[in-house]
């Protein structure tokens, strides 16, 4: 049948050549215009297999996904997993959409990605290390506590310095961004201020020991701004352990994502596109993420579905530094207890009994008593007088 195929084309196409019109020939073979004039073309390409059948499958399957679209998939996930965000396949369009992925598949697409890549299962819970017990702080409930950190510095285009005093309530994981032009203490005071103001006031805020945070350590007991603005506020600061960020690991899983989806990605020249590009960002955030620990709620929506009822600043003005020394409040530092046996609090040195040693403890300064309390999981034990100055 192919060979009787064969010989009709190139008869067609010999007629054609030898001048006799398209309809006699057509008519002679029982063919169309549009099959005559295929062969001719084919001829034309000087091809010496141009008489023979070819295949009509499509060059590009309609129903195959790109595998460069496939890779993107799985990196996306592998990433939003790792971030603890809602990583289905819902929230990975929304990533793709955001990131300008073209094609962008369907929903259905990605979770067929998903599956044949065996990336369907359910997250099972962090891994709990085994041991010395570290004292964390509650996040049942919003504004219980917040993890703040400073990013920086960053540099616009321009260049203009800058640094980001970012913040995470660890229960709704709502975020605050404010942009600062140095780390004075005037600055710490407007950032976090400005963060409350849209956030809301915490019960407690847990940071890093950095000296913008703490104060200076020429003068250890003489509490720093943010020590103060957050006594005066009834906030207590907590700080976590020297050289162990990953104790405030949300809020360096935030700064991580901060930096590729906002520095890595929009282009500012000048402090105002910093201000707003900062708000845009938070906004977008708290409103568009979904994460797993929130059973796939974006942070605004674990907040309304919380019914709290949230404490904000009075004032619409960060105060002045230098603040009024608080009378009242507490602050305190987790610290690991080496097998020297020593307690570091801003630079100042205690010892501490031999039963502590490798143990987390707390240390609680009493701005009221005037005391600085050791406490080994709830458990008071050593006490010093601690004078503030």
């Amino acid at each position: 049948m192919e060979e009787e195929n064969k010989r009709k084309r190139i008869l067609a196409v010999e007629r054609f050549n030898n001048g006799e019109s398209p309809d006699a020939i057509c008519v002679s073979l029982g063919k169309s215009k549009s099959w005559l004039y295929k062969w001719i073309g084919r001829h034309i390409e000087d091809d010496d297999s141009w008489c023979e059948s070819r295949s009509r499958r499509p060059l590009s399957d309609s129903m195959y996904t790109p595998i460069e679209i496939e890779e993107i998939v799985k990196m996306i996930r592998l990433n939003l997993y790792n971030h603890d965000i809602f990583c289905g396949a819902q929230a990975i369009h929304w990533e793709m959409e955001e990131l300008g992925v073209r094609p962008l598949p369907s929903i259905r697409t990605i979770n067929r990605i998903l599956s044949r890549n065996e990336l369907t299962h359910r997250r099972t819970g962090k891994y709990e290390a085994k041991g010395t017990i570290y004292p964390k702080l509650p996040s049942i409930l919003p504004n219980q506590t917040h993890q703040a950190d400073m990013v920086g510095p960053c540099y616009l285009k321009g260049p203009v310095r800058f640094y980001s005093l970012n913040v995470v309530d660890t229960a709704t994981v709502r975020c605050g961004l404010y942009p600062l032009s140095s780390k004075s203490g005037q600055s710490i005071l407007e950032g976090f201020w400005a963060v409350w103001m849209r956030m809301g006031i915490p019960d407690q805020v847990q940071i890093d020991n950095a000296m913008s945070f703490f104060g200076s350590p020429t003068h250890p007991r003489g509490m720093g701004p943010l020590i103060r603005l957050c006594l005066h506020n009834g906030v207590e600061p907590w700080f976590i352990p020297m050289a162990e960020p990953w104790r405030n690991g949300m809020i360096e899983s935030f700064n991580d994502r901060y930096q590729q989806m906002f520095l890595g990605k929009v282009v500012m020249a000048t402090e105002g596109d910093l201000k707003d590009g900062s708000l845009a960002f938070e906004q977008r955030h708290n409103s568009k993420f979904r994460y797993s620990k929130l059973g796939g709620k974006t942070p605004l929506k674990a907040l309304a579905a919380s019914n709290a009822k949230l404490r904000f600043p009075e004032e619409n003005e960060a105060p002045k530094h230098q603040l009024k020394k608080p009378e009242t409040g507490r602050y305190h530092l987790v610290r690991l207890i080496r097998s020297d046996l020593k307690l570091n609090i801003f630079g100042e040195i205690f010892s501490v009994p031999p039963e502590l040693k490798l143990e987390y403890v707390v240390a609680t300064i009493n701005v009221k008593e005037q005391k600085l309390k050791l406490f080994l999981d709830k458990t008071q034990v050593d006490e010093f007088d601690y004078k503030l100055r």
